[in-house]
Order: C-alpha cells, then sequence, then structure tokens
C-alpha cells in the first residue's frame, strides 16, 4: 500500500487545540492534483498544503495549498505552519533549512522567516506576495442579510464593506461592537447570492467581519465566514489579516508609516488566535506586508492512497 506523510500544526497560537489546524504533507512528489485535492477533503481543515522540490533551485520548496474544495494561490497560515514544519526538519529535498525559507506558490514567492524561541522552531514570519489590491463596495444589506444582523451595525468610519487582496481576494465589514461579531451566524444561501453579484472572490464569497474601539484600533477582533468554500468558520485567517492591515494602513493619511497590528480571531469558536500583521507604507504606498504568529505540533502519521 502507498502512503504518505502527514503532520498537522496548530497555527497562530502557543497553545495545543487552538489556533487554526494545518495539514501537511512535507513531501508530496507523486500525488496527482486529484490526490491531493482528495486528501485535502478527507482532512477537511480550511487549508491543507503539499510541498514539492522547488523548480528553482535557489528557492527552497514548491507549495500547494488546498481548501476542501480546490487549490487557492495563497494563505497565510498555510505558509506560517508550513514553514514551521520544514523548518523542523533535518532537511528539505537534500538541503539543511536556513533561518530563511523561499516559497514557490501560484501567487508568487513567499519569502519567510522562522521564529525561534531558545534553539527551537516556534513559528514563522512571512512576506505577502501580492500588492494591495481593491475591488467593488459592497452593499451594507448584503453584508448584513448575509450574517443576520441589523444594516445599521455595519460601520463606515473608516470605510465601506469592500473587497482587497495581497494575495487571496476577501471581503471587509467593519461591525459596531462585539456583540454584533458574536451575533453573526452564516446564510449559505445569501452568501451564494452574493458570490453570483461579486466575482472578485475566486473562492466564492469569503467576509471577513472586523470590530476595534478608538482606544486600541490596532488591537482587532475579527470572524471569517466561507460557507460556499466548506469553511463556514475559520479561526485564524492569515491573508484576509494582511489584506486588512494592509488597507487601514492605506487610509492613514500618513505617507510614510509603519504599523505594527494583532488580530484576535477564532474566539466565538473557542480557537483562539493571535496573527501579528505588520505594515510597511513609503510615499503613500504599502510597500510591505508581514504575517507572523506561532505554532505548536499536534499530529503526525500517514495517509493511506
Amino acid at each position: 500500500m502507498n502512503t504518505a506523510a502527514y503532520v498537522t500544526t496548530d497555527v497562530f497560537t502557543s497553545e495545543r487545540f487552538a489556533g487554526n489546524p494545518l495539514a501537511v504533507i512535507p513531501d508530496a512528489r507523486g500525488l496527482s492534483d486529484e490526490a491531493m485535492q482528495k486528501i485535502a477533503t478527507e482532512f477537511n481543515y480550511s487549508e491543507t498544503t503539499f510541498v514539492l522540490p522547488a523548480e528553482n533551485p535557489d528557492n527552497t520548496a514548491r507549495v500547494r495549498i488546498f481548501t476542501p474544495t480546490k487549490e487557492i494561490p495563497f494563505a497565510g497560515h498555510p505558509n506560517v505552519g508550513t514553514a514551521f514544519v520544514l523548518g523542523q526538519q533535518a532537511e528539505i529535498f537534500g538541503k539543511a533549512p536556513g533561518d530563511r525559507l523561499i516559497f514557490e506558490e501560484k501567487a508568487g514567492l513567499v519569502d519567510v522567516q522562522l521564529l525561534r524561541t531558545g534553539n527551537d522552531v516556534s513559528g514563522a514570519k512571512i512576506r505577502a506576495p501580492g500588492e494591495l489590491q481593491l475591488g467593488d463596495t459592497i452593499a451594507d444589506d448584503l453584508i448584513a442579510r448575509c450574517i443576520q444582523v441589523d444594516p445599521a451595525s455595519i460601520r463606515h468610519t473608516t470605510h465601506a464593506p469592500t473587497f482587497a487582496s495581497v494575495g487571496l481576494a476577501f471581503a471587509f465589514a467593519e461591525l459596531d461592537s462585539l456583540e454584533t461579531l458574536g451575533k453573526a451566524r452564516p446564510n449559505a444561501a445569501i452568501f451564494a447570492e452574493a458570490a453570483a453579484l461579486h466575482k472578485e472572490d475566486k473562492t466564492g464569497f469569503s467576509l471577513f467581519l472586523y470590530t476595534r474601539t478608538t482606544e486600541k484600533p490596532w488591537h482587532i477582533r475579527a470572524r471569517m465566514f466561507a460557507p460556499l468554500d466548506n469553511v463556514t468558520e475559520d479561526p485564524a485567517t492569515g491573508s484576509a489579516s494582511a489584506a486588512l492591515g494592509a488597507y487601514l494602513t492605506s487610509l492613514l493619511p500618513e505617507g510614510d508609516i509603519e504599523t505594527q497590528i494583532t488580530i484576535e480571531q477564532g474566539v466565538e469558536m473557542g480557537r483562539r488566535s493571535l496573527i501579528g500583521v505588520d505594515v510597511r507604507k513609503s510615499g503613500g504606498i504599502v510597500t510591505d506586508v508581514f504575517l507572523s504568529g506561532h505554532c505548536v505540533s499536534v499530529m503526525r502519521g500517514e495517509v493511506a492512497l
């Protein structure tokens, strides 16, 4: 019987059974696209990664990312978690891993810096591969019906609901309070209506909701729903956090600034996650977006093929 080794890790947490779980196939050589999709569907995590030799020998590896339903070009927690797993190995396809890794992905090259606690790899910091891109604004009523809240609870103080991306597009909306955020419940039928109306989000319609206070504007509480991709709710969404951080920084009046943002997600699911987002803006343009977080090893074994 053919098998493929796997490792799972909880990402954006230092506590096992919290954060966002990720399955990693550290050596996916010989697996077909169909097999990768079936394995990702079997794990049924928000994403599963498959690691292959890099096409350019100067890079560390090629990483493919699958949700339960499709392959996607980029995501945050899969990169942080995959780097954590590979950084603990003695070698990656014949080469010893250093503290800097470069992943080839459909969205481009992802630059990774391993984080250590003492001599042990404890997480990773990645640079988002794409530039900030904005899409259409979204009607308050549509957002409200997607999550079954009052349209009046959607804030416009900073921005209207809109799409943004630094590698993967999400719809973003700011809510008026933690209470409203906690009440949000996705309605898949309305998500399908939104996906038919808005084509920017290639995964269907993935909605990232957040709230913050004037006292602590850079400590953000968030939730993310993507029921059309079999992810009813995601405990930590790095790619969305990176896009939100980039977008909010782009709206600041300063032309040159660096922001440090903490995004707390997954609380309502009992899987609290802490996502670090660092954004650099120069000459009025967001130039760099970094995601960072800790990880914890959970399981390892073999998938029968």
